[in-house]
């Protein structure tokens, strides 16, 4: 399967299916990361923006992603991609996904529609004027509501370190099983919002497919605030050239106090 660019990965890391919890996240909730490349030339940037709204009649939370190249970088290799999710805003249940990209001249421009009751997905493939239904599974996620159904189900108090969590998510035309591995609890000190402060959080190793893009199947590190935000603080890559980093530089709109300990 194509590999989407990696700053999107962020969004469909982790998923554990359990218990509702209190919500981490709310209507209005807006974040902006930093890309950088090899540890010191910028890359690029991202936004996540959350609105609450009607779909179908149905109540649900409307995600849109965006990333770019900038500065020297786009001038080799040009971005600009937009993720899209529409889930319920009770379940969590993705019922539509868009995914429209240009990365380096390769673009995709998808829609897919979930029935979650017929358990099909009607993927329309825009690019190529192409219009198929899949079988997918119970409870499938897209890779941008997985992100947000794991922050509100997420039960990180009993997390134990080397536990793995396995993923079912629809991506593209395919059913992709995803895992992720509980690496323990680390501090660590974060720019953001133009402050230097210090973060406890949960530290998690994706799987990832080894080839193209990433050296090997553990290439990836993934750093989120041990708090009921369950913010996205940090993303690293060992990539099959180079190494790609992403950092929360700016937010919010968040539903919950951000404890943190500033820098001097």
């Amino acid at each position: 399967m194509k590999k989407p660019l990696l700053f999107f990965l962020i969004f469909a890391s982790f998923k554990i299916a359990l218990a509702q919890q209190e919500s981490a996240f709310q209507d209005g909730e807006w974040f902006k990361f930093r890309m950088s490349y090899s540890g010191w030339l910028k890359a690029g940037e991202a936004t996540l923006n959350v609105k609450q709204k009607k779909f179908d009649g149905k109540e649900v939370y409307h995600v849109v992603g965006k990333g770019a190249t900038t500065g020297a970088i786009k001038w080799f290799f040009k971005v600009k991609d937009r993720y899209e999710s529409y889930f319920d805003a009770k379940t969590g249940l993705p019922y539509k996904f868009i995914r429209k990209i240009d990365e380096g001249g390769h673009t995709k421009d998808i829609e897919i529609a979930f029935d979650h009751n017929k358990k099909k997905a009607t993927v329309n493939n825009k690019k190529y004027k192409t219009v198929k239904e899949i079988d997918i599974n119970t409870n499938v996620q897209d890779m941008v509501s997985a992100f947000y159904y794991l922050r509100n189900n997420y039960d990180t108090d009993k997390i134990k370190v080397g536990d793995v969590v396995k993923l079912s998510m629809f991506f593209d035309e395919e059913n992709y099983p995803f895992r992720l591995k509980f690496l323990g609890r680390e501090t660590i000190k974060v720019r953001v919002n133009g402050n230097r402060i210090k973060v406890k959080t949960l530290k998690f190793r994706p799987y990832v497919m080894a080839g193209r893009v990433f050296k090997e199947e553990e290439s990836l590190t993934l750093w989120v605030s041990a708090d009921k935000n369950k913010i996205p603080l940090k993303i690293q890559a060992d990539l099959a050239v180079g190494s790609l980093r992403a950092d929360l530089d700016q937010y919010k709109g968040l539903k919950h106090s951000f404890v943190v300990q500033f820098d001097d």
